[in-house]
């Protein structure tokens, strides 16, 4: 069962999102500041978090901060401020949506619910697999190699966790954006080139025969293991 995340100091609104969340069958976690946000993040490891920016003893920015340093997880960013340059630091910062208040419950919900199907963590059954030397936790959203944890940065850890998700199975450039950079990406396909590349500097190390990130020439990108008889 997925676990949201609710951090919010107006007590109203986070218990009015909890119930519409809990309705769709989410199991419902509350902070209702920065710190205790903190706590709650490495206790419950979330599966989402709504965030929001203005609050008391640290700010959604300096949680979002800390996320971003621990873990791929997805935050969707919750604010009175609807000032174009803050959404821009939202997303330039690693926040997944952004919606300002007042706002919709139902949409809230809707934008959930998308930003979890673009999430490679809920697309494996198991929590950890090991491939050789290599570890992928998808629970916490670490990956090792040879006991050290791989430094991806949140974007390409998204790359590499929804290929691992799916091993064996080649997906296109376009896939890959939709379902990482999300529908609305309207930059260059390019992008994911480069997230591979820089993907398999990171794996360097990890025997080939154990898996890689494959290129299938005019066709896309697949995470290659052998089958096991």
């Amino acid at each position: 069962m997925k676990h949201i995340l609710i951090v919010e100091d107006e007590l109203a609104i986070s218990m009015v999102l909890g119930a519409y969340l809990e309705k769709e069958g989410y199991t419902i976690s509350y902070a209702y500041n920065g710190e205790e946000a903190l706590e709650k993040v490495e206790e419950v490891h979330p599966s989402l978090i709504l965030l929001d920016i203005m609050m008391p003893y640290l700010d959604g920015w300096g949680v979002l901060k800390y996320i971003r340093e621990k873990s791929a997880c997805p935050v969707i960013m919750l604010t009175a401020l609807s000032d174009t340059d803050q959404k821009l630091k939202g997303f330039g910062e690693g926040a997944d949506d952004y919606i300002t208040k007042p706002f919709v419950a139902e949409e809230v919900i809707a934008r959930v619910q998308a930003v979890l199907r673009r999430s490679p963590q809920y697309q494996k059954e198991e929590d950890i697999k090991y491939y050789g030397n290599l570890k992928i936790n998808y629970l916490s959203h670490q990956v090792f190699l040879s006991g050290i944890e791989i430094p991806f940065t949140p974007r390409d850890l998204s790359v590499f966790l929804f290929l691992a998700s799916n091993p064996n199975q080649t997906f296109t450039r376009e896939q890959l954006l939709d379902q990482v950079w999300g529908i609305d990406y309207d930059g260059s396909d390019r992008a994911v080139d480069l997230a591979v590349k820089r993907i398999r500097k990171l794996l360097n190390g990890w025997d080939s025969q154990d898996g890689e990130i494959k290129t299938l020439r005019g066709l896309g990108y697949q995470f290659y293991v052998q089958e096991k008889q």
